[in-house]
């Protein structure tokens, strides 16, 4: 185990130093010059190299990349060209509002595809098969922010059980939060949730259909304590596969939903680092949610191997 865990911890590295070459190149080559942008055309250009020169832009490519790359090392991911605090105060702002928001979403598609993905396995090729293949087919078609969009007319404007949009803060107590996130929260699960169900639903029905899960029937065991003692674990593997990538979308792919909803989050940070040529932010926020999403993937194989001792002694 230690050795499958380390040579993953090599691939991890690796991954980590060429995505960090990757972003660092690809923003740099975005056309336009952050000082020229905050100063404006009229500026003269003393005064655009005075703000270079202050944020950092006259070095060279392998200098600038070089001091990025061992700042983020040491904790120090710069200042933002455009707020002037530093980036790694930001990203913890910001972070308390996208890490709940990807936990709640995870835990909600979660609680909703376990027991659809098992009931549709239970119930193969009959009517309730049928109609929970259907409604998951709809949830992935349909965009998760257009989910959004029907919960809070429904749900906020109707209703008026929820708030259409914005964040409380923490500080106004835990219940203000969680259901400022509900919504969002529901929106981002819905889809994953359908892609999940459908996963499990099919990983089950292989493993039904095994020579040990025959055996396990043949001693007198039910079709459903044969799969909740037997199928069920053997079928969470390729589960564990779409748990991690799930969460790294819902922590970095939810730039949409947080503008929708109005929350300050890590995605709605990239998007206004964007629009206002704050390459600092842009870099150092990317690279992070980069990092994560390798991060849970390093996670996910261990998990691999924890259910699966085969990989292992292929380790």
């Amino acid at each position: 185990m230690l050795r499958f865990a380390f040579s993953r911890l090599l691939s991890l590295g690796l991954s980590l130093a060429v995505a960090s070459l990757v972003i660092f190149l690809v923003i740099e080559v975005i056309p336009g010059d952050p000082a020229s942008f905050m100063l404006g055309l009229n500026a003269s250009p003393d005064t655009v190299a005075a703000l270079r020169a202050e944020l950092g832009l006259e070095g060279g490519l392998v200098e600038r990349y070089l001091s990025w790359a061992g700042g983020m090392l040491t904790g120090d991911f710069g200042t933002s060209y455009t707020y002037r605090v530093p980036v790694a105060q930001l990203v913890i702002d910001r972070l308390g509002v996208s890490l709940p928001l990807a936990l709640y979403a995870l835990a909600l598609s979660t609680a909703i595809a376990l027991p659809v993905g098992i009931a549709a396995a239970a119930w193969r090729g009959r009517a309730p098969d049928y109609g929970i293949m259907a409604a998951t087919q709809l949830g992935i078609a349909v965009p998760n922010f257009w989910f959004g969009m029907l919960l809070v007319t429904v749900f906020a404007v109707g209703l008026g059980w929820f708030g259409a949009g914005g964040f409380p803060g923490w500080e106004a107590g835990l219940w203000p939060g969680l259901k400022a996130l509900t919504l969002p929260a529901v929106a981002l699960a819905l889809p994953q949730a359908s892609i999940l169900a459908r996963v499990l639903r099919s990983a089950l029905i292989e493993t039904l259909g095994q020579d040990y899960i025959r055996t396990a029937r043949a001693k007198g065991l039910t079709e459903g304590q044969a799969l909740r003692r037997h199928a069920l674990r053997n079928a969470l593997i390729p589960v564990l596969t779409i748990l991690g990538l799930q969460f790294s979308f819902l922590l970095a792919g939810a730039i949409i939903i947080e503008n929708v909803f109005f929350l300050p989050g890590l995605g709605r940070l990239i998007f206004q680092g964007i629009t206002q040529r704050d390459l600092i932010v842009v870099e150092s926020v990317t690279m992070l949610l980069v990092a994560a999403v390798i991060v849970v993937t390093f996670l996910v194989d261990i998990a691999y191997a924890w259910a699966d001792p085969r990989l292992r002694r292929r380790a």
